[in-house]
Parts: structure tokens; sequence; C-alpha cells
């Protein structure tokens, strides 16, 4: 899995209870491709036992700065990995690494390491929130250090929990993980916005006309974005799935919304990736009280909602990458060409609703890319994170050879 695969992350666990987490982190990036060394505290020993992790990596856990034969790990370890993730980070870690410790191998290997450093912290919230842990942490960050701050929730002891001071859930590790390991590249510092899922027009105050979105590729694109280093919007239609960590969210309902939600984010933006599928029509008048089944209302009157990327043409800022989707059942190659050509679009990507494993709601999609002077390219069957980073991957091509963006 993409940044992951062939890439060496050494996961350093101290002593908390959250390290039961660090076991579930262990296995996602091993799963993901990861050559991982974990090198663990005496105490972090206390809470999980070293096989755990060996038999997860496949790898031998380190724990001893001067172990017999093996004096200079911490150089080693610390030249070979390209990320070193602290899960969990007690207080008292943090404490000796802002200060500069060197008093075990995990310590150690900070200081010598030139690569990223991803740091977890887990503890009582009254220790997150004491000045020192304020100091110590900003110390940290000033040094260079991604501290990802705890989230709120269940801690160690039933009167704990009232502020933050749980450690993050692997998922979220994993994805900052990713990002370290990503940037600097192409995207890095642009601006990107991304639209996602349905609209909703509504007949009236229950009903809506819509459709099956789940907006699980614009989300995948927003988080595929994020974690090549981009400052990502996403304006949001009813999603099925939850927003990244890190990405910007503007929800709106109406196709006129997301126009107008459009327009406003358009004026900074160096891509805009328009994968949401907003309703074509819309009632031309919505009941004030709900439309009874015993009362015959007759048919309901629509009208063409707005086309988002051509009411919004002229907020586009000179250089801005334009990404449009084509959801066809019916020539699918020929509309998506046309709609390239008449949204003055850069690339467009199309696919058929009709087929299994690409339309609307599932985990893959099977996508044709069409850029401007260049054959249609078809992309197997694949994941829609994956989708996602292949059409990222193309936006990135044309920022290499062109001067795009700002």
């Amino acid at each position: 899995m993409r940044p992951f695969n062939g890439r060496r992350v050494l996961l350093g666990v101290t002593g908390g209870i959250a390290s039961y987490k660090t076991v579930s982190l262990a296995r996602s990036l091993a799963q993901a491709g990861a050559v991982v060394d974990v090198v663990m505290t005496r105490s972090a020993r206390e809470f999980v036992g070293g096989v755990t992790f060996e038999a997860l990596t496949g790898r031998p856990v380190h724990v001893d700065l001067v172990a017999e034969g093996h004096a200079l790990d911490h150089l080693t370890l610390s030249r070979q990995n390209e990320l070193v993730v602290v899960a969990p980070a007690t207080a008292d870690f943090i404490a000796r690494a802002a200060s500069g410790r060197a008093d075990d191998l995990l310590a150690a290997c900070l200081l010598a390491t030139p690569a990223p450093v991803l740091v977890v912290p887990a503890m009582n919230d009254r220790m997150w929130a004491h000045p020192q842990t304020i100091a110590n942490v900003a110390h940290l960050r000033m040094l260079g250090y991604t501290v990802l701050d705890p989230g709120i929730g269940p801690l160690a002891s039933p009167d704990e929990g009232a502020g933050p001071g749980r450690m993050r859930e692997p998922d979220e590790i994993l994805a900052e993980a990713a990002r370290l390991l990503e940037v600097p590249g192409p995207l890095a510092g642009k601006v990107v916005v991304v639209t996602a899922g349905p609209t909703r027009e509504p007949i009236d105050p229950v009903r809506y006309i819509s459709n099956r979105s789940s907006g699980k590729m614009g989300v995948a694109i927003a988080r595929a974005a994020r974690r090549r280093g981009a400052t990502v919007t996403l304006i949001a239609g009813p999603l099925a799935v939850d927003v990244p960590d890190g990405v910007a969210v503007v929800h709106v309902e109406r196709t006129s919304e997301m126009a107008a939600a459009v327009r406003a984010a358009l004026g900074h933006a160096d891509v805009l990736v328009t994968a949401a599928a907003p309703a074509d029509f819309r009632p031309r008048s919505v009941a004030a009280t709900k439309l009874k089944k015993a009362n015959d209302t007759g048919p309901i009157e629509t009208e063409p909602t707005e086309d988002i990327l051509v009411t919004t043409r002229d907020a586009r800022p000179a250089g801005c990458f334009m990404v449009g989707f084509a959801l066809e059942t019916d020539d699918m190659l020929a509309n998506a060409a046309a709609k390239l050509k008449a949204k003055d679009l850069d690339m467009i990507v199309a696919n058929d609703a009709r087929e299994p494993g690409a339309g609307f709601g599932g985990d893959t999609n099977h996508v044709t890319i069409l850029e401007a002077g260049k054959s249609a390219e078809v992309l197997p069957v694949m994941t829609k994170d994956a989708v996602a980073d292949a059409i990222l991957d193309r936006v990135e091509e044309r920022w290499r050879g062109t001067a795009g963006g700002r």
C-alpha cells in the first residue's frame, strides 16, 4: 500500500497501557508492505511482550542500548529507517526526548536519526495539560518533530478522560505516517479542492431528489491529496464515509450550495477535482408541508440544476488544474470527451455506472482517464484509494512538466 511498500519504519513503543493499540499499528504497517523495526523501552515490556511484535513484523525487537554484539544498534537503526514513529509516547519519554537524553535505545535513536519523527502521546489528561508537558511538546515541534495531539475518550482510570490524553487510533497514526513518507512532492503546499458525494433537492420537508453516490471516491482523493502534503478543502454533500483527518470540510445539501462553495474555494486553488455527483434536476417548487399519498398532487415538475463546472468557470484562477468526472450508462468515451472539451478541463475520469465494481457505493472503481491531446488510458479495476493515487499521479506528472499552479 502506498507509500509504505518497501519503506523502512522504526516503531518506538514506550511504557503505557495504550501500547495495546501499537500492536494493531505494527500489523497495519507490515500488511501495507513496510519493513518495521520495533524498539521497546524496558517499561513497555511490562504492558506487551516483544514476541507479539516479532510475530507481526517478522523481525527481531530491539530493547537494550548496549546489547551483546550490538553496541551500535542506535546508529544502524537510525541510518536504515526512513521514518520514526513513537506510539505511545508517555509524558516521561516526551520529557526525556525534549531534553535530548540518550539513556535508552529509543531516545538514542531519536538523537541519531535524520528521518522524520512522529510522536503520538498517550497519558492522563491532567498530565497532558501540565505546563511542563506543554513546554516539552512545543520544544519537540520546534525541533521539527511532528506531534499528533491526543484525542478525548476513555483512559486507563474510570475518573479520567475529561480532556485530551487518549492515544489516537491506529488508522489515524497510519495516515499521518503515510503523509510524512510522501512529503515533499509536487503537491506539497498546493491547495486542492475536492467535491464529493451527492446533493439533495427537496420535494417537501421530508423527501428529496438525489442519487446513490456514497462520496467514497471524492473522500479517497481528498485523503490522498492530504497525504501528499496538499492543503485540502472537501466540499461534501451527505456522505456515507468519514471525512479524513486534516482535511477542511464544507458541508452542503443542494447543488446550488455546492456551486457557491466551489466558487468561494476556487480563488486560491491549484487543483479542483469534481468527484461529486450533484443532482441534475430539482423540483420547480418545494411543498411547504409533507405531500400526502391520499392527495392526488399530480406530477412533480422539475428544472435543471446548476452545472457547477460551467457556472464557476469565471472563478477559476490561472493555472488551476481542472479534473472532472463522467459517470455514464451509454457512449461513455464519447460523452466524457465531449465534457472534457465543453467544460474546458485538463482531465476527465470516466466510468460506467452499470459495470460491476465501477459504480456508486462500492470500494472499487474501473475508470478511463482522458486528457486533451492524449489517448484514453484505461485503468484496471482498483480500490478507490488506488484510483485516487492514479489520478493524482497524473496531476503531478503535468506539474513536473509545466509551470502549472502557483
